[in-house]
């Protein structure tokens, strides 16, 4: 048995070409609500999805993503934030709840615009002031992921993925990479 979505994972790929033509209103509202209807600790659902249609806008957004200048290309960028109101401190003890919420936001919203035929591409190198103020956000909102949104301009093919065995153990970590304890980040 295949699963659909798993279909979806296998050709999601990083889009770093876009086509100029517009996103219909219609698959830019499925792809919000596939974000929306993700799921956040304790439900509290902290994030805000800024979408970016404004051309001088997303030209100043390419400074702020340090020169990646594809960003700007798509007809929309989307920019995830968390509302530090909102947004759970310490859960479980050790983290706060944000950038995980809006990571698993951003999976959904990347992998219905996949499946959409839409392209899209993580950004996670970007400058949180420079962001900040162009999108003129509160002090209590921080971005956390942009991608820029649009019909794909290339077909880059899936890069190496390590093997289930090298990810995976059973019951108890086991390193199959036997990476030394100074090869740790």
């Amino acid at each position: 048995m295949e699963s659909k979505v798993l279909e979806v994972i296998r050709k999601r790929r990083s889009i770093r070409a876009y086509r100029p033509d517009p996103i219909p209103d219609e698959l830019l509202s499925i792809v919000l609500e596939a974000a929306r209807l993700a799921p956040s600790a304790r439900n509290d659902q902290p994030w805000h999805f800024i979408v970016v249609k404004d051309k001088s806008i997303r030209e100043a957004m390419v400074e702020a993503c340090r020169g990646q200048s594809f960003v700007a290309e798509a007809p929309v960028i989307i920019v995830g934030c968390a509302d530090l109101r909102i947004a759970r401190s310490h859960i479980g003890g050790f983290m706060d709840s944000y950038p995980v919420d809006l990571a698993i936001a951003f999976d959904h919203l990347m992998l219905v615009a996949a499946e959409l035929g839409l392209g899209t591409c993580w950004i996670g190198a970007f400058n949180e002031n420079k962001v900040k103020e162009i999108l003129r956000l509160p002090k209590c909102v921080r971005p956390v992921g942009i991608t820029p949104l649009g019909f794909p301009a290339e077909s880059p093919q899936m890069p190496p993925r390590r093997s289930l065995d090298e990810v995976t153990s059973l019951n108890f970590y086991s390193n199959p990479l036997k990476l030394k304890t100074s090869d740790r980040r």
